[in-house]
């Protein structure tokens, strides 16, 4: 798959899966917003066990990430993935933070109805690659 094509379905996409490394590895579902070579996360409102995200204690830690977007089909001439590798920090409150949330919110309009108000996570793409059945 070309840089293009890989960057486009990246961007298209709704939802990945973030995966973080600590004493064991680490991988949620996530939803993201990009910025030119920058992507972001927030965690927002949906119920969690706790505020202690094992997500961020790993980032915090470790700040190598790795995102991935996928396409599943019966047909599996018409599969692909796109990965990003990158470096991910969590924001303060400040204008990055809030550029990044107003991102997200037009993206998803459950984030123009409730705004995300836990930490923003910025992952700065350090490589993408991606894989294309056809």
């Amino acid at each position: 798959m070309d840089a293009a094509t890989a960057r486009r379905r990246l961007g298209d996409a709704l939802v990945a899966r973030l995966a973080t490394a600590g004493i064991k590895p680490h991988i949620v579902p996530i939803c993201f917003a990009l910025d030119g070579e920058t992507m972001y996360l927030a965690v927002d409102h949906k119920p969690k066990r706790t505020t202690d995200l094992q997500r961020l204690r790993n980032i915090a830690a470790n700040p190598s990430v790795a995102v991935l977007v996928d396409h599943y089909e019966d047909d599996w001439t018409r599969l692909w993935w796109v990965r990003v590798d990158g470096t991910a920090r969590i924001l303060d409150a400040g204008d990055e933070s809030e550029r990044a949330l107003t991102f997200l919110a037009a993206r998803y309009p459950q984030y123009q109805e409730q705004r995300p108000d836990g930490p923003v996570v910025a992952i700065r793409i350090d490589r993408l690659t991606g894989w294309s059945a056809s």
